[in-house]
């Protein structure tokens, strides 16, 4: 690990979710999303919406971590479980860092925290996608577990450019990731 990724991140607070996160969230989800190089929506939904995904990951009991930093959210990481009956046992994550908190190994807590309590929950498979030029993501990623499982070609444009996207996904034993 080098110098960059060993940061002090003892002030930051991992926890669940709860309401009296969601204004921030919102905050840290449209800066990350407002960079157009990380997630699929290009600035955040509007706050009732990203209101109604939060209490409804809540009220179902997926995994949803956040990162707090002097009473902001810097980060977060979630398992959305998939609709279908027969899909159930499968959830789509999803996650991000605000700028100044990336490189300090805070997203690898978060997922970890996050596959935990997913497991704990029930779930078989977790998957995502992630853009082709996201190294730093995809590095992330294989080191705690997902597989590549293939190529999405032109899974997203932004500003007019189509960026493919690596289909990744772990899965879970019943004594750990498989």
């Amino acid at each position: 690990m080098d110098a960059a990724a060993s940061s002090d991140t003892s002030g930051i607070r991992i926890e669940p979710i709860a309401a009296a996160h969601i204004d921030s969230f919102h905050r840290a989800l449209d800066v990350v999303a407002r960079e157009k190089k990380y997630l699929s929506m290009l600035e955040a939904t509007p706050l009732p919406e990203t209101r109604a995904f939060v209490m409804g990951m809540i009220a179902k009991g997926n995994p949803q971590f956040v990162a707090i930093a002097q009473d902001e959210v810097v980060g977060w990481c979630d398992i959305d479980r998939h609709f279908f009956p027969s899909h159930a046992h499968r959830g789509k994550l999803g996650m991000g860092i605000l700028p100044a908190y990336r490189g300090q190994g805070l997203g690898r807590k978060l997922i970890e925290t996050t596959l935990r309590a997913a497991q704990e929950a029930g779930f078989i498979r977790v998957e995502l996608d992630v853009y082709q030029d996201n190294l730093r993501a995809l590095a992330l990623y294989e080191k705690t577990g997902f597989v590549r499982e293939g190529i999405i070609r032109r899974a997203a444009r932004i500003d007019g450019r189509f960026i493919d996207a690596i289909g990744m996904a772990l899965l879970f034993e019943e004594d750990g990731p498989a």
